[in-house]
């Protein structure tokens, strides 16, 4: 895969409909510690989250967006700190719908809906568990993964 300057290098990039882009950048930026990375006219934000992205963008076809709709899924991100992340989120707006919380599987995470209702669970690692341990089973290693087994 060739870089390109104008993309991402993610290999998964959420693209998510928001009513106002700029706004949603803003409240991205502000509340998650998102950073904007690229501005596309005024219907397109690329937004940088640790070595991943996200693009901003507006409905399309007149698409009803997720408050509107319901969320069917959620957007993962792994931070550092997932208890100072849930307080900004929290003081800064975000609807928190589960508090952070260890789970067996090394991870401490919590849930919260955004200004136009998507879903994001935020993840920080807190232990290296092989999956086996906790009940995982694993079915394939994924190109450029560590082992997953041992």
């Amino acid at each position: 895969m060739i870089a390109n300057r104008s993309m991402p290098a993610s290999a998964v990039i959420p693209v998510l409909a928001y009513p106002d882009v700029e706004t949603a950048s803003r409240w991205l930026c502000q509340v998650f510690g998102f950073e904007q990375r690229l501005i596309i006219g005024n219907h397109r934000h690329q937004l940088g989250v640790g070595d991943g992205a996200v693009v901003v963008t507006g409905p399309k076809n007149g698409e009803p967006i997720p408050k509107q709709i319901g969320a069917p899924f959620a957007v993962m991100v792994r931070v550092e700190d997932v208890d100072a992340h849930h307080k900004r989120a929290a003081r800064h707006g975000a609807v928190i719908l589960s508090p952070p919380a260890s789970y067996p599987y090394g991870e401490r995470q919590y849930s919260c809906r955004d200004c136009a209702g998507h879903h994001w669970t935020f993840s920080q690692s807190i232990a290296d568990i092989a999956p086996p341990e906790w009940g995982g089973i694993v079915v394939a290693k994924a190109p450029n993964s560590p082992d997953v087994e041992s």
